[in-house]
């Protein structure tokens, strides 16, 4: 009986490991994104900047 209950709460244990995982992936492909996009966007400032 036991043991039972202790399988379920690994496999909560591993749901929660998994949202975990997936939500740091997209927080960090988000932030990458970001951080690309803006310095993109300095780039393109700097270009048409008046000289």
């Amino acid at each position: 009986m036991s043991s039972g209950a202790g399988a379920r709460k690994d496999t909560g244990g591993e749901r929660y490991k998994q949202r975990a995982v997936l939500l740091r992936v997209l927080v960090y492909v988000f932030v990458t994104h970001f951080i690309a996009g803006f310095i993109t966007l300095l780039f393109y400032l700097g270009q048409h900047a008046p000289k």
